[in-house]
Formats: structure tokens, sequence, C-alpha cells
């Protein structure tokens, strides 16, 4: 494993999150007889929730990596890419190359790391002012509700910008599983956004996420014997440019929003389920858009997740940007800002659909 600094430099000065209480503590704990208000979702149910995507009269995307790598390139499959970004804003990604003993190795040391005590635990947990490391995100306020799950979240690229005092010794191999783990979502990343900007005729996408940040959100979603009342996740749309979600075990959760209806993801086998972000809706123009998800909660089962967010360089600008091909320049429709910025506005405010590009949109 590459060392780098042990400062917080990839998400220095962005903002973080109000301590509230552990989750799986409190779901494990055998004085737990009812869920605490603060966690009662009442509008779980004020949504559809469909029994499958054949009930919903489509067929979730999948698109083959070894299709779109450097040697391949193939058309068919970049247009196959375009209608999932355009028409889904998600798709599911098989044949991507990830090596088996690198996806084993991380998810076992997920597993072994939220087994660990609570007290070991929180010897990451978030700093006043930080978003990195065990607790909890985008909580803002005292009276807002809380999701039923405990997240640890790292930044992982750029490799020189890492905080190693937030990244675990026990498990012993959890650096470098990360670190290898880290690495190879960024060669898949780095092929998938190439060819959306080939698919957007947008071929200078790519070099506004050349080196630029990288961070995993571990989660952990404790059992909850009355799951119908609370939520593992709170309906959003990532803010980043792409994100890659890896199912640890083998309890399903997540669900996303299709025509005002939830429809539950079943990953599969060995494949990754990537969805747009806000960032890739700004910059397409509105053209791709990002998907609106949530987790629910198994009454039985913990659910453990990760996913990998990818993001811009730290001197980028979020905001529109030209089709090169385009003869005529079509208004847009989103603000220009520049990264530090954006994250600042992105850490400031609680996940709320897809609040966050509000505040980004041009008025009419």
């Amino acid at each position: 494993m590459v060392e780098a600094e042990t400062d917080n430099l990839n998400l220095k000065n962005t903002g973080g999150s109000l301590p509230v209480p552990n989750v799986q503590s409190l779901a494990a704990s055998k004085e737990f007889t009812e869920v605490p208000g603060r966690y009662v979702r009442p509008e779980i149910s004020s949504s559809p929730v469909l029994d499958s995507a054949a009930k919903y009269g489509g067929d979730i995307p999948i698109i083959d990596l070894s299709r779109l790598d450097y040697l391949q390139h193939s058309q068919d499959e970049i247009l196959k890419l375009g209608l999932a970004c355009e028409e889904w804003g998600f798709f599911q990604l098989i044949n991507h190359g990830v090596p088996d003993k690198v996806i084993e190795t991380m998810k076992v040391v997920i597993e072994e790391f939220f087994r660990l005590p609570l007290e070991e635990k929180k010897v990451y947990e978030q700093l006043p002012g930080s978003v990195e490391g065990y607790g909890h995100a985008s909580v803002v306020s005292e009276e807002q509700k809380l999701d039923w799950g405990d997240m640890y979240f790292l930044s992982t690229r750029p490799v020189s910008g890492r905080n190693l005092k937030l990244w675990p010794t026990n498990p012993p191999i959890f650096k470098d599983a990360l670190d290898q783990y880290s690495e190879e979502m960024q060669r898949v990343a780095n092929i998938l956004l190439e060819s959306i900007g080939k698919s957007l005729k947008l071929n200078k996408l790519i070099d506004n996420f050349k080196d630029g940040l990288q961070a995993v959100r571990i989660n952990y979603y404790p059992p909850c014997p009355q799951a119908s009342k609370v939520m593992g996740l709170s309906p959003h749309s990532d803010a980043v440019g792409l994100s890659v979600l890896l199912q640890v075990n083998d309890v399903q959760g997540l669900q996303i929003k299709k025509n005002s209806a939830w429809l539950p993801i079943k990953p599969l086998p060995n494949a990754f389920i990537i969805n747009l972000g806000d960032i890739i809706e700004i910059m397409s123009n509105g053209k791709y858009k990002s998907i609106e998800h949530r987790a629910v909660v198994n009454p039985e089962r913990e659910r453990l997740s990760i996913v990998t967010f990818h993001s811009l360089r730290t001197d980028a600008q979020v905001g529109p940007l030209q089709a090169e091909t385009q003869e005529k320049s079509e208004p847009f429709y989103y603000k220009t800002i520049s990264f530090p910025d954006y994250l600042r506005m992105t850490f400031a405010i609680k996940l709320d659909g897809k609040n966050r590009l509000n505040y980004m949109k041009l008025e009419a």
C-alpha cells in the first residue's frame, strides 16, 4: 500500500454532521423494544413499491464493461450505455475485470470491522467539522429524522490526501484491501466516464475527473423488527459524478425511484450497480439525470454495502459543458460554481430527494 499524508486534505473544510446515537448498538440492546420517535418515518408508505422490474414493464439495463475498454470501444455498447443513462440513470455492470480476490477481501474486512466493539470503532469516529470517519452523514439539525444505519466514510483518492489516522488497523489487512479496491474502482470509473463523455459528445468530460476525488461510504443497516417504520437511508440522489455500489452480503434493500414508484433492485452475481450523480446531470445540461434512491431495512438480518463515489478535481468547475459537435448553443439550465463551493453546499444540507439540484438550477 502507498503511504500518504495523514492530514485531511481531500475533504478539508467541507463540513460535517451532528453526532447522533449509534444505531448498531441501539438495535442490539436488550432494552430495545420500540423504535425511538426520531427514527419513525411515516412517509415510507406514501409512494408505491413495485414487486419487480417486469411489472414496471422494462428491463434494468446491463452494461458490459469489457466492450467499453480502451481496446474494444464498441459503438453499440456506448449507444446502449447512453440509453441507460438517459432513460434510467443507473445500470448493472458486468465483465468489469475486478479480481474476485479483491472484491471478496473487501467484503471480509467490512464485515470484520462492523463486528468490532463499539468503543474500538469509535476510535475512528468523525471529528467536528469533518464528514470523514465512523458515524453518520448529513445530520444538520436536532429535529431532523434519522436513518436506521451507521456508516464509515473515507476519502481514498488522490492518495496524497488520505487521512490515514481514520483508516483502521483492525482488521490488519483493511488498509491494503481498501487500497487495492479503490484502485480497481478508479479504473472502472475512468472507462465509464470516458464512455459517458463519448455518448454525450463531450469528449472533455473525462478531463474534469482526472485526479479527481474518490471516497467510499461503507454502510451498515442493522435489522429492525419494526422495519416498516424506519428508513435505512433517506431518498436522495448522489451529489457526485458517478457511484459504484457493491453489495457486501446477500440482504437486499436498494430501491430506485422510477415514474414516482419505488423499484427494488436485486444485484446480479458478480456485478456492480452504477448510478449517475448530480454532477453528470449538471454537466450534461440535464440530458442525463441523476437517480433518486433509498435503502430499506430487513426485519431479521443486517445489510452491508460499500459505495465508491467519483467526483471532480478540486480545481474543476461544476456546470454545464458545451458539446463539441453542437452547431447551435442551447441555453444552460444550471449554474456554474467552483467544485469546493459545491462540496460545501453538498455537506451543508440534509438528504432529501434531489434537493441539492435546486441550488444549482437557473431560474426559467
